[in-house]
């Protein structure tokens, strides 16, 4: 069964399967590089990796007008459900749920997680992804840390990570975070969004292709890569 991932800038990223649609991070209002709208998503699952406003975003929308189910860690599921979102799934750092499509599992991620209204948000996550015989690793708002080793012997088919520096990993930490992961295909993500991330993916995908294994895949948002 083939996955399809969808880039639709900044940390969006649209998961497809036959049996699901899951979408992560979904900061589309207010996103400048989103060519989609609120109005054009009705994902059944949304995975949100902390509580600032570029990351849960238009999560509380999609979920009330679709009923859609929300992943994340237990503060932000408890800011949710005191917003009227009604279905909901908490989880924490290191633990994971079987869903009958698949298996969401919380990864550590070094970085802040408060919510929009000033509340605290837990703590920040990455996400690991199984469904469909693949593997995703989803690493959020990040900075380097040596365990990216112990998620890549997961066998990764596709990470997702964040390249813009100032807030997260730059472009030669996330050269070593591919370097410890060792995924199949890698996307760079979160930057160009607002100036002081501004980066050159082109630039960084030629340094990883010529000091790893990882194919790089570049997206334009909206484009998608098919495992």
């Amino acid at each position: 069964m083939t996955v399809e991932v969808t880039w639709y800038g900044h940390s969006v990223a649209l998961v497809k399967t036959k049996e699901i649609t899951l979408l992560i991070d979904p900061f589309l209002t207010g996103n400048a590089k989103a060519p989609i709208t609120v109005e054009d998503v009705k994902p059944d699952v949304i995975a949100i990796t902390h509580g600032h406003a570029d990351h849960l975003g238009d999560t509380v929308a999609i979920a009330k007008e679709h009923g859609t189910l929300c992943v994340s860690n237990f503060e932000i599921c408890n800011y949710l459900e005191a917003q009227g979102v009604q279905n909901i799934h908490p989880l924490h750092i290191g633990g994971g749920f079987n869903f009958p499509w698949g298996r969401v599992q919380l990864t550590i991620a070094h970085h802040g997680s408060s919510l929009p209204d000033g509340s605290y948000g837990g703590s920040p996550a990455g996400l690991l992804l199984s469904f469909a015989g693949k593997t995703i690793y989803h690493a959020g708002d990040t900075g380097l840390f040596y365990d990216m080793k112990l998620i890549g012997e997961r066998r990764l088919d596709l990470a997702m990570v964040p390249i813009g520096d100032n807030f997260t990993m730059g472009p030669d930490d996330a050269l070593r975070a591919v370097e410890l992961l060792e995924p199949k295909i890698v996307v760079p993500m979160h930057y160009d969004t607002f100036d002081v991330i501004e980066q050159d993916p082109n630039h960084w995908a030629l340094q990883v292709e010529r000091k790893t294994d990882a194919k790089v895949r570049v997206l334009a948002p909206g484009e998608s890569v098919t495992l």
